[in-house]
């Protein structure tokens, strides 16, 4: 008998990373908000959690990060412009990000690593399970890995960690999962967890990436976990702990995602995902296709 377990409704968004990789753009624009075509992506990140059912969205900020919560916010000079100019299409694009979810924001403070970060949200959170997306991993919306990751945390409690199968050459730069497998194809049992190890000592071929369902027993974890890799107090490592006691916080799982990620953290990966959107795009596609056919073939006779 499948056991009832309860309805997620709250997502945690971590947001104070400093943007390193992209200096000097992100000396003074918050990295999540870099435009993927013609949205920011921390946008398409809260797109994807209320798309999912989750409409409580917590993020956690830090220093130079003001400008998140004002695209999020009205903006009532902006509006009044645009509809005293009749332009109703943009005018709808600029109040779309501000009702798209309730937002709440705390600031981390001191940057210890992505598990301190998740800490930050407990007393916003409480005692329920909810979901963690992290802004660097952009899931493409035709491929509902959160919601499917809900369903399985509904169905067997616990946490749910999203993984994909990676080249072993690039385990390295992943949280990597020891799995067993289960009675459904894209489920698996997590029974172990290693930070970013040497492809030698990586378990299997997948990493996990940037989506979670935790499980509230993880606060408790997380507040007698030492730092770890980097000096940081890592998620993995209290995941792990999840994963050998599951009477401390129920099983962890993991679904294995197989669909479009673009990793906006990643500067040829974040040019690769503008590309792509921007092929899809029925306003951009056709012309935006036609010039990059061109652009293709002229370096290609050049080469």
């Amino acid at each position: 008998m499948t056991q009832s377990h309860p309805r997620i409704s709250k997502a945690v968004i971590p947001a104070a990373g400093l943007g390193t990789r992209f200096l000097p753009a992100t000396k003074a624009t918050p990295k999540e908000m870099l435009p993927v075509v013609d949205k920011p992506a921390i946008q398409y990140v809260v797109e994807e959690a209320v798309s999912a059912g989750l409409d409580d969205v917590l993020m956690i900020t830090g220093r130079n990060k003001r400008p998140l919560e004002d695209h999020f916010d009205r903006n009532y000079e902006l509006e009044s412009a645009l509809q005293k100019k009749g332009d109703a299409g943009r005018l709808a694009k600029v109040q779309e990000s501000s009702d798209l979810a309730t937002m709440h924001y705390v600031r981390q403070g001191d940057p210890r690593g992505l598990g301190h970060a998740v800490l930050c949200a407990a007393p916003h959170v409480g005692d329920e399970p909810f979901a963690v997306l992290l802004g660097d991993d952009l899931i493409d919306p035709r491929d509902p890995l959160l919601q499917r990751m809900i369903e399985v945390q509904e169905r067997h409690g616990g946490s749910v960690i999203a993984l994909m199968e990676v080249d072993p050459e690039q385990i390295h730069i992943y949280g990597c999962a020891a799995v067993e497998t289960t009675a459904d194809s894209d489920v698996v049992k997590v029974t172990g967890l290693v930070e970013k190890p040497d492809a030698a000592d990586a378990p299997s071929g997948y990493a996990v990436i940037g989506r979670y369902v935790l499980d509230p027993h993880v606060f408790g974890i997380l507040r007698r976990t030492e730092p770890g890799r980097g000096g940081e107090i890592q998620l993995t490592d209290a995941l792990q702990q999840l994963a050998q006691d599951e009477k401390v916080g129920g099983p962890v799982h993991g679904v294995v995602f197989k669909g479009r990620r673009y990793d906006t953290g990643d500067r040829g990966d974040y040019l690769r995902a503008i590309v792509r959107l921007a092929c899809e795009r029925e306003d951009l596609g056709p012309d935006f296709r036609t010039w990059l056919r061109s652009y293709v073939a002229e370096e290609m006779q050049q080469s």
